[in-house]
């Protein structure tokens, strides 16, 4: 469930870096209140997910979702020119992520209350 709810926030996370881009400096107000919506929304789910995927994974897998998302939905309603090199670029970050998601690392969840990876920074 945790990797599902990951990849719902990263969705979200595409849809709020394309509604930014239609708020035209936050001054159209529906795609104002899409960013501001989806954006929280998507925070949310990314720390719930992160509860259970450690961190570094979580973020990369976030990131790279929604970025590819993102470029290919432009690339699709036509606000930004489509190339081979593009779509072979998008399937790497995609490849990258189906190899995060495989790799024994990924898949070793944390126990609730044990600290996630990388807890060990200073407070």
């Amino acid at each position: 469930m945790p990797w599902i709810i990951l990849f719902a926030s990263a969705v979200l996370e595409a849809v709020w870096a394309t509604a930014l881009g239609a708020s035209n400096g936050f001054t159209e107000l529906v795609p104002s209140l899409v960013f501001l919506v989806t954006s929280v929304l998507s925070m949310i789910c990314l720390a719930h997910a992160a509860k259970h995927i450690p961190i570094g994974i979580a973020y990369a897998v976030w990131t790279g979702t929604g970025a590819a998302l993102t470029v290919a939905w432009s690339m699709l309603n036509g606000g930004e020119a489509a190339s081979a090199l593009k779509v072979l670029f998008l399937a790497g970050i995609i490849g990258c992520i189906a190899g995060l998601k495989l790799s024994k690392a990924s898949t070793a969840e944390h126990t609730p209350g044990a600290q996630p990876t990388g807890a060990g920074m200073p407070k």
